[in-house]
C-alpha cells in the first residue's frame, strides 16, 4: 500500500483509528502487512495409527478443546479418561433451553421459561467458513447445519448525537459512505492531488471505478442510489419510488457508524457463517456420545501433581476424592480456574497462570414476538448502539415464525456502571436498548436470561484478556506468557483457545489440541525408538 508522501504510516492508522476504533485500524494493520492474520491453520496429523497404545492421558475440562483431545487421542489408541466439572459437556458452549438453570457463583440462579423450541447460545453462537476443523467435525458427526446471518442490511444503527437519536438503517449509512468517499476521492483526482501516485492511464481507470463503486453521477457526484434505500419504495405503473436522502458525511465521520458498518468484514466474520440446528451444543453432544464412558462428569479436578512416570490428578466425584494417574496429561481448562488449583507446575507456568486475566463478557436474551422481521423486514443479523446494551442480535433459526428469542446486550460485564447494576437492573438497560431502536418494542420483550462468563462456576471468564503485565492476549503483544504456554511443562500439554491465534473461537481450542496430540505423540513416539 502507497501513502501520501505527506502522510506518514503512522499518522494515516491514526486517522483510521479515530474514525473506526481500535476495530477499523487493526483491520488497516492487517491489510498494509503490519500484523498479520490470526487464523494460521494447522496440518492434519501425521501420525501413525495405534501410536498411542499402551499410554494413558488424563484430559482435564470437557470443552471443545478436551473433546477433541480425547477424541483423537482415543482413536490412536491412547487410554484416555477426560475429566469434567459440570454434569454436560462443551465447556462455553452451552444452549440453554426451557427448562435449564444458570448458576453463578454467588449461589444466585436463573431458571429459563423459553418455550418449546426456543434457545439461545449463550457461548459460540456462530461458525465461520474458514473455520475448516470444526466444520469438518461437523460433518464427520453429521451435526446439521443452517446459514447463521451476520448481518442484515435492513438493520440499524443508533447514536445518541446523530439524527436526534434516530436510528439509521444500515444500507444507507455503508452506502452513502461509500458514496461520499468515493466522490471526495474522484474530486482529488480530477483536481491531480494524486498525479505522483498513478499515471494518466490509471486515474481514469480510477474515475470509471469510483462511478461504479460509489455510484457517482456525470459529474462525479453522490446523490443517492437505491443501494442505500428507499423513503418511498417503487410499485406497479408510474410509482418509480423515491430514493432516501443521503446522509451528510460530517454525520457519518463524527457519529461514528463505522463499528456496525464494519464488524463483517473481520476475517472471522465475513459470510458464509454457519450455525447447528436446533443449538450449538449439538457440536459437543456428538463429541460426548462417541466418547462414551471416556468422559467423567460431576468430577471437578481438585489437584494436579507431577510424578517419576507422569501425572496424578486428584477429583472429586459424588463427594468422593480420588485419584487418576497418567502418563500425560492435557489440561484444557481455563486458567481463570487453574489458578486456584492446587498444583506443582514449575515457576515460568504458574507466573503465566496466576498473573493472567480473563474477560467478562455477557449475553442478555428474550423471548418475543418477531417484531424485527413482521415490522421491520429484518431477518437475523445485528444493529448497534452507541451506548447502553449493545449489539442486538437476531435470530436465524425458524425464520418467519411466530415468536424466537433475541439478544439484547453482548458486551463486558465487569465495567463500574453495567457490571453494578442488580440483574433487574441489567434487564431494565437491556429494555431500553430496544426501545431506543424499536420503539414501543420494548414491553414485548419477555422471560429474560442473563449468563455473565465472570459468574460461571468452573469458567470465570468468558475468554483470555492478558497473559501477564503488558501481554495483550489480542495478538499485539503476545510475549514470553504465550510462548511458555504452547511448550509442554513436562507431562502436561495446555490446549483451548487460550493457547492459539483464534482467540474465542471453537476452531482455537480445536487447532491447539490437534498441535498437543501431535506433540505428545512425537514424544511418544521418540521414547520407543
Amino acid at each position: 500500500m502507497t501513502l501520501s508522501r505527506g502522510l506518514s504510516r503512522r499518522d494515516f492508522l491514526m486517522r483510521v483509528g479515530q474514525a473506526g476504533g481500535y476495530g477499523a485500524a487493526f483491520m488497516t494493520m492487517q491489510a498494509i502487512g503490519l500484523v498479520p492474520a490470526r487464523a494460521a491453520g494447522v496440518l492434519p496429523l501425521g501420525v501413525a495409527p495405534g501410536t498411542g497404545k499402551g499410554v494413558k492421558v488424563a484430559i482435564l475440562g470437557g470443552g471443545i478443546a478436551g473433546l477433541v483431545a480425547a477424541y483423537e487421542m482415543k482413536a490412536l489408541g491412547y487410554d484416555c479418561t477426560l475429566l469434567e466439572a459440570r454434569e454436560r459437556p462443551g465447556g462455553r458452549n452451552w444452549t440453554v433451553r426451557g427448562g435449564d438453570k444458570v448458576k453463578f457463583t454467588d449461589g444466585s440462579e436463573q431458571t429459563c421459561t423459553f418455550d418449546a423450541g426456543n434457545y439461545q447460545n449463550f457461548g459460540p453462537a456462530r461458525l465461520p467458513s474458514v473455520h475448516d476443523h470444526i466444520l469438518g467435525y461437523c460433518r464427520k458427526f453429521g451435526v446439521e447445519l443452517e446459514v447463521e446471518v451476520n448481518t442484515s442490511r435492513s438493520s440499524l444503527l443508533q447514536n445518541d448525537k446523530a439524527n436526534g437519536g434516530k436510528p439509521v438503517v444500515q444500507r444507507q449509512a455503508l452506502n452513502d459512505t461509500r458514496g461520499h468517499v468515493s466522490e471526495l476521492l474522484a474530486k482529488c483526482l480530477q483536481k491531480g492531488a494524486l498525479d505522483q501516485e498513478m499515471s494518466g492511464e490509471d486515474r481514469d481507470r480510477m474515475l470509471s471505478f469510483l462511478r461504479i463503486y460509489g455510484p457517482l453521477d456525470d459529474a462525479n457526484a453522490y446523490v443517492g442510489s437505491d443501494r442505500a434505500g428507499y423513503d418511498v419504495k417503487p410499485g406497479a405503473g408510474q410509482e418509480t419510488g423515491v430514493l432516501s436522502k443521503p446522509i451528510d458525511m460530517h454525520t457519518l465521520l463524527d457519529e461514528n457508524f463505522w463499528d456496525g458498518v464494519l464488524f463483517e468484514e473481520a476475517f472471522d466474520w465475513q459470510a458464509t457463517m454457519f450455525q447447528p440446528v436446533g443449538g450449538m451444543d449439538h457440536i459437543a453432544y456428538a463429541f460426548a456420545k462417541a466418547l462414551g464412558d471416556t468422559v467423567r462428569y460431576n468430577s471437578p479436578v481438585t489437584e494436579i501433581r507431577k510424578t517419576e512416570k507422569g501425572v496424578r490428578i486428584g477429583y472429586r466425584q459424588g463427594g468422593v476424592e480420588k485419584t487418576l494417574e497418567a502418563d500425560y496429561c492435557v489440561c484444557g481448562m481455563p486458567l481463570s480456574i487453574l489458578k486456584k488449583i492446587p498444583n506443582d507446575f514449575s515457576a515460568p507456568y504458574s507466573k503465566v497462570i496466576t498473573e493472567c486475566s480473563y474477560a467478562g463478557a455477557y449475553k442478555i436474551a428474550w423471548e418475543s414476538r418477531r417484531f424485527w422481521e413482521k415490522d421491520y423486514n429484518i431477518y437475523g443479523g445485528l444493529e448497534f448502539l452507541n451506548s447502553g446494551c449493545s449489539p442486538v442480535w437476531f435470530p436465524s433459526a425458524k425464520l418467519f415464525s411466530e415468536r424466537g428469542v433475541l439478544v439484547s446486550g453482548f458486551n463486558w460485564d465487569e465495567g463500574p456502571e453495567f457490571g453494578a447494576l442488580s440483574l433487574e437492573g441489567k434487564f431494565a438497560e437491556s429494555r431500553r436498548s430496544i426501545e431506543r431502536l424499536h420503539p414501543g418494542h420494548g414491553k414485548e420483550l419477555e422471560k429474560p436470561m442473563f449468563v455473565g462468563w465472570g459468574r460461571v462456576p468452573y469458567n470465570e471468564g468468558s475468554w483470555i484478556q492478558s497473559y501477564g503485565p503488558g501481554e495483550d492476549a489480542y495478538g499485539v503483544k503476545l510475549g514470553a506468557g504465550y510462548a511458555k504456554l504452547i511448550e509442554p511443562d513436562g507431562p502436561i500439554y495446555f490446549v483451548g483457545d487460550h493457547v492459539s491465534h483464534i482467540l474465542g473461537w471453537q476452531e482455537g481450542a480445536a487447532v491447539s489440541s490437534l498441535r498437543a496430540v501431535q506433540m505428545i505423540s512425537d514424544r511418544v513416539k521418540a521414547t520407543r525408538a
